[in-house]
């Protein structure tokens, strides 16, 4: 528990009360409102709950004025540019780097686990071929409480981890074959010899007709995408999974309500949002006539991909996210495609602009993200469920915290009630 030291007093209505104040390991102090309503007989405001802390945690921490993410106080850009996505996983679940005996045993433990039941391919095959991935990916995460039965007892501290490990390894999959399915290509199953990021490249791109290598390059890329997008606090999807699991809902059905939330365009598609705005920009020549319109505050057009809400200075993934794309780009080349070499040149007429760099508004993760899928050759609908994938140990570690957590409660947000009062039913012959 965050150490409390202090106490604010609240005064209205000729009366006082006395709030602690907890102090937390970083970040500003915490005024504790629980018993507000009960002594005070009052809700707090706060729309959007963004001066609310509804949870104690340790996972991550953000410092939007420094551009600091911290992953169980391992800075982001050393855990990107150092590690690999399956050891900060385990980071996020268990709270420390693992021996490389923790490592391999478990890696062993999600690559065994990648397999889905066979069944579940009728699921794919009851969506419309022109279903969005997302769609399908809530469906189907969904519907895994309906084949694990083994791993839905939230009070069984075994039956979390297994639930923490399928829905880790399960998910590549169930975005690959949702990919699959849209192309109207058949189904590629995970192999134990390849990486995680790996695996879901090969399912993602492999055909049976023909050998399929995926470039180490693009792997690395990909892992780099997992891990950058990994977790990032208390945001909307991770906020919704904590809510849904306070009313002790099973793990699958959690996760599927995050996967839900992240399907929002404020939330999970800016990255593709970036694309669309590559794509309307159209070609380099184009770039100074939309560069000024992004600085006229009369025209509606702004420039995705750049600034970001919660980093006021620079987005600390996107520099590691930018190496990967230039790597990617060298590899695969921009003179054929009009949308990264427009993108390229964005960045470079942005970053020499005194406006953007006045302004702190530089390429976040968003921007090389989507450069980086797009030269892979994802469609923009896969954007989001990549995001989703690699969002999924976030949620998961989340979530096992709050069950954990001995102040946990159901959720239950109050309101400013502003309709009409209390009023007498009138017949409707009398209306």
């Amino acid at each position: 528990m965050a150490e409390t030291s202090k106490t604010a007093t609240l005064t209205f209505d000729n009366k006082s009360i006395e709030l602690p104040i907890h102090s937390p390991t970083a970040g500003p102090d915490v005024i504790d409102i629980r018993k507000l309503y009960g002594q005070g007989d009052v809700f707090t405001y706060d729309p959007g709950f963004t001066s609310t802390a509804a949870c104690e945690s340790t996972i991550t921490f953000i410092d939007g004025e420094k551009g600091e993410l911290l992953h169980r106080g391992y800075p982001i850009d050393q855990l990107a540019s150092k590690s690999h996505y399956l050891e900060v996983c385990y980071l996020l679940l268990y709270g420390e780097l693992p021996s490389a005996e923790q490592l391999e045993t478990f890696e062993t433990t999600i690559t065994h686990h990648t397999m889905l039941h066979e069944q579940m391919q009728y699921f794919f095959r009851g969506f419309r071929r022109d279903a969005h991935p997302m769609a399908i990916m809530v469906g189907v995460v969904g519907a895994m409480a309906a084949f694990y039965h083994d791993s839905t007892d939230i009070s069984d501290p075994h039956q979390r981890e297994v639930a923490s490990h399928r829905l880790i390894a399960k998910m590549p999959t169930i975005a690959a074959w949702a990919y699959k399915y849209s192309i109207g290509q058949p189904f590629v199953y995970p192999r134990n010899d390849l990486t995680y990021a790996e695996n879901f490249l090969h399912m993602c791109f492999a055909v049976p007709a023909e050998e399929y290598k995926v470039d180490p390059i693009l792997s690395r890329a990909m892992d780099r995408i997992f891990t950058l997008h990994a977790d990032h606090e208390q945001n909307a999807s991770t906020s919704t999974v904590r809510l849904a699991s306070s009313s002790g809902a099973n793990p699958f059905a959690c996760i599927a309500a995050g996967i839900a939330c992240l399907w929002g365009p404020a939330h999970g598609g800016a990255n593709q949002a970036c694309l669309e705005m590559l794509k309307e920009i159209g070609s380099p020549e184009n770039i100074p006539e939309y560069i000024a319109r992004a600085k006229d505050k009369e025209d509606p057009f702004r420039l995705m991909g750049f600034g970001h809400r919660v980093y006021k200075n620079f987005d600390p993934r996107a520099t590691v996210m930018k190496q990967s794309a230039d790597e990617v780009l060298d590899l695969l080349g921009v003179e054929n495609n009009p949308i990264l070499a427009t993108a390229k040149e964005l960045e470079k007429q942005a970053l020499d602009d005194p406006y953007f760099a006045e302004k702190k508004l530089f390429p976040n993760v968003d921007f090389y993200s989507g450069i980086i899928l797009e030269a892979m050759g994802f469609p923009t609908s896969m954007f989001t469920p990549i995001f989703a994938l690699s969002r999924t140990v976030g949620w998961v570690s989340q979530w096992k915290e709050q069950l954990g957590d001995p102040t946990m409660r159901i959720g239950r947000p109050r309101q400013l009630y502003t309709g009409a009062p209390c009023r007498d039913y009138v017949e409707v012959e009398k209306r």
